[in-house]
């Protein structure tokens, strides 16, 4: 694992709110040169520190979407092949492995209940899911 200086943080913290920030910028935010910017990101990306870069939507795009968070028990050791079929599902906002009688949760955003009432399908007809529960969220209150 790649060792963390204070300006890899703040690199990251920089990137995190502007993946697109032009790398002068990024120099002059830090107060380095666009080479150690350059050889810094280069590194951090050949490490598997970053994995990419990604576009972040306004929360409140989509205030129409069907917003629900599923908790998901697997069978016995089949979590990694459950993830995976899982990951390619475009409606999945986030999966995460948890602790306690739920193996997996997953942030779910769709466009009508007929297209939820579909990825709920797809979901507990994965190989290895032997459980389910899904929340609707209504409205969020706090971020």
């Amino acid at each position: 694992m790649t060792e963390l200086d204070e300006t890899d943080r703040r690199l990251i913290a920089l990137l995190r709110a502007d993946g697109r920030a032009p790398v002068t910028t990024l120099a002059r935010q830090l107060g380095v040169t666009r080479a150690t910017v350059n050889s810094r990101l280069e590194r951090l990306i050949d490490s598997g520190l970053v994995l990419g870069f990604t576009v972040r939507v306004r929360e409140d795009h989509g205030d129409d979407d069907v917003r629900a968070v599923s908790l998901i028990e697997v069978n016995g050791r089949n979590t990694t092949d459950v993830i995976k079929q899982l990951r390619g599902m475009p409606e999945l906002q986030s999966l995460h492995t948890t602790n306690g009688g739920w193996d997996l949760v997953a942030e779910i955003r769709c466009g009508s209940l007929r297209e939820f009432d579909d990825v709920l399908r797809q979901i507990r007809t994965c190989d290895g899911v032997i459980n389910s529960e899904t929340s609707l969220l209504l409205n969020s209150v706090m971020r």
